[in-house]
């Protein structure tokens, strides 16, 4: 009996989810657990399996296009099993469309009369969406070529996202036709990328379907020869761009150059490594991220790694720097945040000598060093465990109250800022989240954080004490409800009973939505966070 496959809700707050790529075909044999397609959702991209075994009669969805949750994305039941009673429209219907396409690919036959019988053996490769903010993705490099044999599961091209550099996979296995996107440039999420299908196959018209302009040409002019010279134009690009990259293979560089990869010499040049010091261990001494990350320089001249700018006094000149994809995701972000949300700001000074003294006696027996920005997430996932309203979200038709705590730490990184996410940190020993926390801040400098580090904070700490600042504000975080703005420790002098004595103060801001939260809500958070602090031994038991 045939069964339908509808969009699982594969989060909490998913309500559609967009499919990235199918697994099976129609007519493959398909077996309960096996990946049909991969879905993305609000939060990630995912898996989704088939709980049936039987044939895959019908896909509903394509590539690239979204369908609501408990819509009908495909039909799994016997060969040859009549199926269309279920899709909930009459067999009529289904047959008018299926004769709209017919009359449809018989129209862009008669377009593309150079061949006469046009079979579209090739699958287009989109920009997948590598993270939950990701609009756009840029290129770094392409591993593979035109002409170059694929298999599902290699590596075609690393991508710079607005988190992290990450490996896109190949999920189709075939060659590789064509390169949409040239390395250093970008493409929006779901556009072409590349497209892989057998060897000569005439994939301009994935193309030409994927161009709103050719499409409305033919559906409104019905003339084949007024679509005739865009189509020529583009297969001469085409054409044009497959030449000059097998001229790039056929004339290689001297055989003194550095042999690594596009990445390894992104990630040497940010981090001031020369290039040619590093040993390389891919194939034939390839140079790859892994040698980079590891690479332990020799002392040297101090004054290698500082860039020589030149400042005329008398001359003019400036230097523009491209927008990267964390840079543009942070303005857009934040703006959203700061235009959108009512903001308002709760200060508050905390005495740290308690707090001094007790991190000094647990550096003795802890593991691992923990500093003060780890007793301050600690506090602080304490203190949202007392109050809940601060532990919540606007979502624009409701809010929704956190009953886990998961705290975002805000680390600044060369092109901008990360909030790797430390999870049920309320759970955790202060070792535990220094622990967890220096790991993520590492990862998070080396651009080695994945969608699972940085995703589902419902609270955010940023802490520029350790910069000598004293006092500042942070922008919301949304859709969180709040966000703490963590100073330094400064010494200072404060008086008792007529008496003057020394004194270790830190200032923090709270930063509340007043949509959720409203001010004695944040005072009282506020209020107990300082007493945690103020008195650590509260925050051990």
């Amino acid at each position: 009996m045939a069964e339908i496959i509808r969009m699982p809700k594969m989060s909490d707050t998913m309500t559609e989810g967009v499919i990235a790529a199918w697994n099976k075909q129609v007519g493959d044999k398909v077996k309960s657990g096996d990946i049909l397609a991969e879905v993305e959702t609000d939060k990630a991209t995912m898996d989704m399996e088939s709980y049936y075994d039987g044939v895959l009669l019908y896909i509903g969805i394509e590539k690239g296009q979204a369908v609501p949750v408990d819509g009908i994305v495909a039909i799994i039941g016997n060969e040859g099993e009549e199926y269309k009673h279920l899709l909930g429209q009459s067999t009529e219907i289904i047959e008018n469309k299926v004769a709209e396409t017919i009359s449809t690919t018989k129209d862009i036959s008669n377009i593309e009369h150079q061949t006469p019988n046009i079979t579209v053996n090739a699958t287009a490769i989109r920009m997948p969406k590598m993270s939950d903010t990701m609009m756009e993705g840029e290129i770094v490099s392409w591993l593979k070529k035109v002409g170059d044999k694929i298999k599902s599961g290699d590596i075609l091209a690393e991508v710079n996202t607005d988190k992290a550099t990450m490996e896109l996979d190949a999920y189709e296995e075939g060659t590789l036709l064509y390169i949409g996107v040239e390395a250093g440039k970008s493409a929006k999420v779901d556009d072409i990328i590349a497209i892989v299908g057998e060897a000569g196959a005439d994939y301009t018209i994935l193309l030409r379907q994927n161009s709103e302009q050719v499409s409305k040409s033919i559906s409104q002019e019905g003339n084949a020869q007024e679509v005739k010279e865009p189509i020529s134009e583009e297969v001469k690009v085409l054409q044009s761009e497959t030449h000059n990259q097998k001229s790039s293979i056929q004339n290689p560089q001297s055989s003194n150059r550095v042999v690594a990869s596009p990445l390894a010499k992104r990630l040497a040049e940010e981090k001031g490594i020369n290039i040619s010091d590093i040993a390389g261990s891919g194939e034939g001494g390839r140079i790859i991220k892994k040698d980079v990350d590891t690479f332990v320089p020799v002392a040297k001249n101090v004054a290698a790694n500082v860039t020589n700018v030149q400042i005329s006094g008398n001359q003019e000149s400036y230097e523009d720097f491209p927008l990267s994809q964390m840079r543009k995701t942070i303005a857009r972000r934040l703006s959203e945040s700061k235009f959108s949300a009512p903001e308002f700001y709760l200060t508050m000074e905390i005495n740290m000598d308690k707090a001094m003294a007790a991190r000094t006696s647990m550096n003795e027996i802890s593991p691992v060093k923990i500093s003060f920005n780890d007793m301050v997430i600690k506090a602080v996932s304490m203190a949202l465990s007392k109050h809940p309203a601060v532990n919540s979200a606007w979502l624009g038709d409701k809010i929704r109250r956190n009953h886990h705590v998961h705290i975002g730490m805000a680390v600044a990184v060369e092109e901008g800022l990360l909030v790797p996410v430390i999870r049920f940190a309320n759970t955790k020993t202060l070792s535990q989240i220094s622990a967890e926390a220096k790991d993520l801040g590492g990862k998070a400098k080396n651009k080695q954080l994945q969608p699972k580090d940085w995703e589902g904070n419902t609270f955010t700490v940023s802490n520029l004490g350790m910069f000598g600042i004293e006092e500042f504000t942070s922008i919301i975080n949304a859709p969180e409800s709040c966000i703490l703005a963590v100073g330094g420790i400064k010494e200072t002098v404060a008086v008792k009973d007529g008496n003057f004595y020394a004194t270790n103060i830190m200032k923090v801001t709270l930063t509340c939505d007043h949509r959720v939260v409203d001010g004695a809500t944040g005072a009282q958070f506020l209020v107990t966070f300082k007493q945690l602090l103020e008195d650590p031994i509260k925050m051990l038991v």
